[in-house]
């Protein structure tokens, strides 16, 4: 139906929208899926140096253990755990579960807890194997 008052929006706007937990977790699922791409292209060069020889593969593994490589790669296994539990998540639902309200909102905060508490907990396992 054509908007005759011009006076309304045809749709609600994001003024009128209350930001909410489950809102937070779409827009994070969406950036992190994203972050995924960036992050495969490291794997990627990772394979690639170390198939070229020993002197590059060294050279990627010094940035890798440098601080700011450290961060991408602590970034990037958070996003990889954070998008699979929201993965998870969104299976959930697909089978009929989870989609009470109040337990979905839940679920959304939880989500942020135990996707940092895995990230952390793999770390930890890999420096103390290291």
């Amino acid at each position: 139906m054509a908007n005759v008052t011009k006076q309304r929006p045809l749709s609600p706007h994001l003024q009128i929208y209350k930001f909410i937990p489950t809102m937070a977790m779409s827009i994070i699922h969406r950036i992190t899926g994203g972050a995924l791409y960036v992050g495969t292209l490291l794997v990627a060069w990772w394979l690639i140096a170390a198939s070229v020889g020993a002197d590059y593969y060294n050279y990627v593994s010094w940035f890798m253990g440098t601080f700011i490589g450290r961060i991408v790669l602590f970034g990037f296994s958070w996003a990889l755990i954070h998008h699979m539990l929201g993965g998870m998540r969104h299976f959930m639902w697909d089978l009929g579960y989870g989609l009470e309200k109040h337990f979905n909102t839940r679920l959304a905060k939880g989500l942020i807890v135990v996707s940092a508490g895995l990230t952390v907990l793999v770390w930890i396992v890999a420096l103390i194997i290291r």
